[in-house]
């Protein structure tokens, strides 16, 4: 992080945000912070987020369009997730939060010395891997577009493929460009996609039938996957045939 800290804050209610402010400005000489955005919803704070990243999220839970939960999730899976501190009125959220390691759980209405302390452990944490809050169930994933975030059903996604520094996830009706690793996507999703190359994974229940073509330059022939919905088959590596081959009952 750098010397000044970036801030998100995240609440549904306007004076919650206020009094946040308020207490971020009396503890501004002990820990030096810039808010470098505000969100009434999870929606509007990843909007916010992909315009002006934050190093610390500040989030109530119990929102409108999208959750702090499902928020914490969605940021898990950025190649570098900012540390996130719930500030919320319910505690029956306590046990649920610390399962997704955020960093702390502040019940409001919150104090600045708690604020305060909760501000300096996660500064302390900087770098620290926040991605096992991922697979806590997202069913979605996040797209930037021209600055707008779409939220993709996982559930639509029909194969997912690396492709330079991006991942390529295809539905039926088009392709979206994702910021995260494909083996980070294989470990959280390893129930619905399978491996089939060393750069592709596609859903299982995708897979309408396979095809064995012969190489073009006289080479060995090799496996390739239909999928509904997708005009273009995909290569299986010799590798990871076998597996494939058992994973999807063929």
């Amino acid at each position: 992080m750098s010397e000044r800290v970036h801030i998100l804050m995240v609440d549904d209610e306007a004076p919650a945000r206020v009094r946040l402010r308020q207490l971020l400005a009396d503890i501004a000489d002990d820990f030096p912070h810039q808010v470098s955005g505000e969100a009434g919803d999870g929606v509007a704070a990843l909007e916010s987020y992909a315009q002006a990243p934050a190093d610390i999220v500040l989030t109530d839970i119990r929102m409108p369009r999208m959750d702090g939960i499902e928020l914490a999730r969605q940021l898990a899976g950025l190649p570098q997730p900012p540390a996130i501190v719930f500030v919320t009125a319910y505690d029956e959220f306590a046990l649920k939060a610390f399962e997704l390691a955020a960093v702390d759980y502040l019940l409001k209405p919150a104090r600045a010395p708690r604020l305060l302390e909760a501000l300096k452990k996660a500064r302390r944490l900087a770098g620290a891997d926040f991605s096992v809050i991922a697979p806590a169930g997202r069913t979605r994933l996040r797209v930037v577009e021209r600055g707008q975030v779409l939220l993709v059903p996982v559930a639509d996604m029909l194969y997912l493929r690396a492709e330079q520094k991006y991942v390529t996830a295809r539905t039926r009706e088009r392709e979206y460009l994702l910021e995260e690793s494909l083996a980070h996507l294989e470990t959280e999703f390893g129930g619905r996609f399978v491996r089939i190359h060393r750069n592709c994974l596609v859903a299982a229940d995708a897979v309408s039938g396979v095809v064995r073509e012969s190489a073009e330059d006289g080479g060995e022939p090799h496996w390739m996957l239909r999928l509904k919905g997708v005009a273009e088959p995909l290569p299986v590596s010799r590798r990871q045939w076998p597996q494939a081959k058992d994973l999807l009952g063929l």
